[in-house]
């Protein structure tokens, strides 16, 4: 199904090519109006055409409405048309228009977003925690993020590779290894069992060790170099540390419902000699202080000299941009991405920058060809509006900031819902707790930091998880009291729209493809998070204003209940949220 918005700009560009031919400038401009006031669509193009063309913008809106009006592929669309102001365009769609465009809603199980006919491999990269330390609260806003938007693709019809690039290779594990050998045999040969718990504070001792103790220092580079060289009894012990914590990172994604493939660093390794020798061949690599350099036009210190991505170290080392070249060379050539998303927080900007333009200086992708994003986001803030940490001081885990939300939530659940069974019970709080969290980070523009605070995250009131999920009840229990056979009513029947409360829930209704279009380009989830809240706002307005059951359009108006059901929970399960059938 073609939206409204992409109709409306095909619509106009003929428009303004037949009644100014001298145009080339681009495309309308087309966008959903701000107040209702102003009509369903807006085109402020003619200020920009005026300026150009050298005319009055209003005179050039009311060439374009004339246009409109009697062209025979828009004339029926309109309810009415105006020129506003310095020459805006408001648009008004015809109430037949909306009926048409929302059954077809109504009955796609796309929800009418038009699938590609050419499906784009998109590669989202997100979450990417250390092998044997423990998630805390830093990976939450990646994790959520790229699963949202990894749906969207998805559900957009894109081939998506949702990929967890996992640290899990370097200096740290021959550290860690070398700590583990000389004071605890046992588990590596496997006698004595262990967990993440553990081996995060043995990792922790083993840094110790190598920052204060140069003998012990050069033992573990010594045993990295085992490590990278293949040795058995050395990649036994890297795969044991890495299983464990593969299970501890299983465990939250599992609690969570978030999908990922492990790729991590040790994935790449046999590439970057190949990427060095690359770089060296077509004249990339400056040696600076031993260490082999990229230098890159326009990108300087604080110092204001040029600032090396260094891609082999000095003692023959590679990098975590040795990596990011390897890796990003692997999924265009190899895995023929067509988007590259990469999520991480905002303080590794500048290293992105500088591997996205040495990839495409090396010819390793074609910025024409493929797109690369890399999504950056805020911090987590405790109350204190500071970094979020435990009570303590140390950072928080994942884990049981998640489980901390279900007992709350589980808290509320056993208040509302005395008579359930704790089956229900759990469901209930796991959905409502886990979805808060997701929701509070989602709801908010990515760029920003946010307070996390468990009693806003939980109300009932205003832009929260539990609104949404609980407007989705409401339509449930409409649904049950109805009494009627959903499907007999779809087949036989279909949304007529009368009362104006009714025709601003079937616009939004319809204007989901464009939300998640948008999403599409600016990967900013919050906009879905919007079109939901602003959903359920409307569907109350609806329901307030117009009866459903006793009146002669109680099959067209339950039919527009189940729309926005069905709307509202494709939108919650796209961030990343369960719904439930009563709260």
């Amino acid at each position: 199904m073609t939206t409204f918005q992409s109709r409306l700009t095909k619509l106009l560009d003929t428009a303004i090519t037949s009644v100014y031919p001298e145009w080339k400038d681009g495309e309308a401009e087309v966008v959903q109006s701000s107040q209702e006031s102003f009509g369903h669509y807006q085109c402020n193009s003619c200020l920009k055409i005026g300026k150009l063309l050298k005319k009055n913008p209003r005179e050039v809106a009311e060439a374009l409405k004339a246009f409109l009006l009697k062209d025979p592929n828009s004339s029926d669309l309109f309810s009415k048309i105006e020129v506003a102001g310095p020459g805006f365009m408001n648009m008004t769609l015809a109430t037949q228009s909306l009926e048409k465009q929302v059954n077809v809603v109504l009955k796609d199980p796309f929800l009418g977003v038009q699938r590609p006919t050419l499906k784009q491999r998109v590669i989202v990269e997100f979450s990417s925690p250390n092998v044997a330390k423990e998630l805390h609260v830093g990976h939450l806003r990646s994790t959520i993020i790229g699963d949202a938007i990894a749906r969207v693709f998805e559900f957009l019809g894109h081939d998506v590779l949702r990929l967890n690039h996992i640290g899990d290779w370097g200096t740290q594990f021959g550290m860690l290894i070398r700590f583990l050998k000389e004071n605890h045999p046992n588990v590596l040969s496997g006698a004595e069992p262990t967990d993440l718990t553990s081996l995060m504070n043995w990792y922790k001792a083993s840094k110790k060790l190598f920052d204060e103790d140069t003998d012990f220092k050069k033992r573990s580079q010594l045993q990295v170099v085992k490590l990278q060289a293949g040795d058995k009894e050395s990649l036994d012990a890297w795969e044991m540390i890495c299983e464990i914590s593969r299970k501890a990172f299983q465990e939250i994604y599992d609690l969570m419902g978030v999908r990922t493939e492990e790729r991590g660093e040790s994935f790449y390794n046999p590439y970057l000699l190949e990427v060095i020798s690359d770089l060296e061949k077509k004249g990339l690599i400056t040696v600076s202080d031993g260490a082999k350099c990229v230098f890159l036009e326009g990108i300087v210190g604080r110092d204001g000299e040029p600032l090396p991505m260094i891609v082999q170290k000095s003692d023959g080392g590679f990098n975590y941009e040795t990596t990011d070249m390897a890796a990003l060379k692997h999924r265009v050539h190899i895995e023929k991405a067509d988007r590259i998303i990469i999520l991480t927080d905002a303080g590794q900007a500048l290293h992105f920058q500088m591997v996205f333009r040495a990839a495409e200086k090396a010819g390793y992708y074609d910025p024409s060809k493929v797109r690369l994003d890399h999504v950056t986001f805020g911090v987590v803030l405790g109350p204190d509006g500071k970094k979020f940490k435990t009570r303590s001081g140390e950072t928080e885990k994942l884990i049981d900031l998640l489980l901390e939300a279900v007992e709350r939530a589980k808290a509320i659940v056993d208040e509302r819902l005395p008579d359930a069974s704790q089956e229900e019970k759990n469901s209930i709080a796991k959905a409502l707790g886990i979805g808060a969290v997701k929701y509070a980070d989602l709801s908010g523009n990515r760029i920003k930091d946010y307070v996390f605070s468990y009693d806003r995250m939980l109300k009932f009131e205003g832009n929260t998880a539990a609104f949404l999920l609980y407007a989705f009840v409401r339509i449930q229990g409409i649904k049950r009291k109805s009494q009627g056979d959903m499907e007999t009513l779809l087949k036989q029947n279909s949304i007529a729209l009368s009362h104006p409360s009714e025709l601003q829930l079937a616009l939004h209704l319809c204007q989901l493809p464009e939300t998640l279009e948008s999403i599409s380009k600016d990967l900013l989830p919050n906009r879905l998070s919007d079109y939901l809240y602003v959903l359920s706002e409307k569907f109350n307005a609806f329901y307030r204003d117009c009866r459903v059951e006793g009146v002669p359009e109680e099959k067209s108006r339950l039919l527009l209940c189940e729309a926005t059901a069905r709307v509202l929970e494709k939108g919650l399960e796209l961030l990343g949220l369960h719904t439930v059938s009563r709260m």
